[in-house]
């Protein structure tokens, strides 16, 4: 359909036109419409047009729209690039200086603030990447001031652990001969603590021209509480020892007196042996310590069965039964913790009381003190190889050498 407009009139009518296209006559559009009805005679007026020029001047008016659609699309383009630059571009700047910078800071230093101060508030994510860079830089700010003030405690826990350390090793004998003017009797001991400090201790106390003691103990627990524990039932044994009293009166004495004031519930485990120099008779009494071993003259190494009593510190009122050994003339007592007995390899197989018995037997015929604890220290080492040594490692040897 298309519209005709009378100029006449003014009024509008509509007429069916139909549209072609020839190869041989082209685009054509063509329409008839009655003009008048008069008697027997209808007049009617026929259009053939060409399209070719109506369609030159679409092609123009579609080209031109094009054109001018292009230049506003790239006018908008161009506008929102530099409101994206504003919005977008100089944020991403600013926070990828800020990471630079930050990066660069290897001290990270205290006040020191890369993200802190940027003025980011673009309402997007943008902003949020911002604020949570900020959060971050905060924490790792404070981690690294607790960090150093945590270095320098641990500085200072250190030193006084090694401080520590030298106190408690100096508490015990480490230079041998202790008594160089008894050829009856040699003695020799060490300690290596699992950590700075040890629970372990020794000791030997020549009572009198007769006699003289000797001791090892375990305390329950390592570190530091466990070398306090150490100092004041090393100080006890020796005070009582030295009373001239018999080997099972000073445990149990020792014993009442730590359960009297044993908040903390720790123990000690204790083996004690007072040697008459004259005969060779030594009285022991054992606080739930590991047995001691009897190396004979000859190299034969024998477990001592001893009965033992309670730990020191365990309970009151305990009684510690005595066993006597005789020791003849090149016999050795050796006495260990059990630092020495569970030594461990890293596939946690324990070095045990058997192996004890062949290393100190092992120093052959005639081997003194010193001997025989290297022997036993050498063979626990090549035992446990290059693993972590787990606990407290004491030995004590003496050997009686007579009064002739």
């Amino acid at each position: 359909d298309l519209s005709v407009l009378d100029r006449a009139t003014g009024v509008e009518s509509r007429i069916q036109a139909v549209f072609t296209n020839f190869k041989s006559y082209g685009a054509r559009c063509t329409a008839a419409a009655t003009l008048s009805e008069r008697g027997n005679y209808t007049i009617v007026v026929c259009v053939d047009e060409k399209l070719e020029p109506v369609i030159r001047i679409g092609k123009i008016f579609l080209a031109e729209f094009v054109l001018l659609l292009l230049f506003i699309t790239l006018l908008a383009s161009y506008i929102g690039m530099r409101m994206m630059g504003k919005a977008f571009v100089d944020p991403v700047n600013k926070l990828a200086d800020a990471a630079k910078e930050y990066g660069d800071d290897n001290e990270k230093q205290e006040g020191v603030r890369h993200f802190g101060d940027l003025n980011i508030n673009t309402g997007d994510e943008l902003e949020r990447l911002a604020d949570t860079l900020r959060d971050m830089e905060s924490d790792v700010s404070d981690y690294m001031v607790d960090l150093k003030n945590a270095t320098a405690e641990e500085e200072r826990i250190a030193t006084e652990i090694s401080f520590a350390s030298r106190i408690q090793m100096s508490m015990l004998q480490r230079e041998f001969p202790v008594f160089p003017d008894r050829r009856e009797f040699d003695i020799y001991a060490s300690m290596e603590p699992a950590k700075g400090v040890g629970g372990d201790f020794y000791d030997m106390i020549l009572i009198d021209e007769d006699h003289i003691a000797v001791e090892i103990a375990d305390v329950s627990g390592k570190g530091i509480p466990a070398a306090l524990f150490m100092t004041v039932s090393k100080i006890l044994l020796a005070d009582s020892i030295r009373d001239g009293k018999s080997p099972s009166d000073i445990l149990r004495e020792v014993n009442d007196m730590i359960c009297a004031r044993n908040e903390e519930e720790m123990f000690v485990t204790v083996w004690l042996g007072i040697l008459n120099i004259n005969t060779g008779v030594m009285i022991t009494s054992n606080a739930g310590h590991e047995y001691p071993v009897l190396v004979h003259a000859d190299g034969r190494a024998e477990l001592i069965h001893d009965k033992h009593g309670f730990v020191i510190g365990g309970m009151k009122d305990r009684k510690y039964p005595e066993h006597v050994i005789q020791l003849e003339k090149g016999d050795s007592i050796f006495v260990y913790t059990d630092g020495v007995t569970e030594a461990s390899t890293k596939d946690n197989r324990l070095y045990g009381t058997d192996r004890v018995l062949e290393a100190a037997g092992s120093a052959g015929e005639g081997a003194g003190p010193a001997q025989i604890m290297k022997a036993v220290r050498d063979d626990i080492s090549e035992f446990i190889g290059n693993a972590e040594q787990f606990d407290d490692l004491t030995m004590l040897c003496i050997r009686y050498n007579g009064t002739e």
